[in-house]
């Protein structure tokens, strides 16, 4: 492999996952981004309350983001070995603190609106 590209990237993930996951996962993604964006058009303003819970639970974020990954690739934490398997270790768990907390704040301003 010469060359990293988005084409080779997706055909890797949908290896790891199995297409019909992976592409739920596409999915589930864009549709918690639109309902983040409609309700940041919809309120005019960050509800630090909500900001707050939404970064309270990064951490349960982070590690079912790792969870998950271990799980699907029928991995252990005693599996990682260079400093390469640490970042991308990282990267997942940022990847799921980031992502839950958007889902938190969103399903918040969704279900609790005057809830500030």
């Amino acid at each position: 492999m010469k060359e990293l590209t988005l084409e080779t990237l997706i055909a890797v993930w949908e290896e790891m996952f199995g297409r019909g996951l992976f592409w739920t996962m596409v999915a589930l993604a864009a549709l918690i981004t639109l309902a983040y964006v409609y309700v940041l058009l919809r309120d005019r303003k960050l509800s630090f309350h909500k900001f707050f819970w939404a970064q309270v639970s990064m951490p349960v974020g982070a590690v079912a983001a790792v969870w998950f990954v271990l799980k699907i690739t029928r991995s252990r934490l005693a599996d990682i070995g260079g400093p390469i398997d640490w970042l991308v270790v990282l990267g997942v768990a940022g990847a799921g603190a980031i992502g839950f907390a958007i889902l938190i704040y969103t399903a918040q301003s969704l279900l609790f609106r005057h809830a500030d």
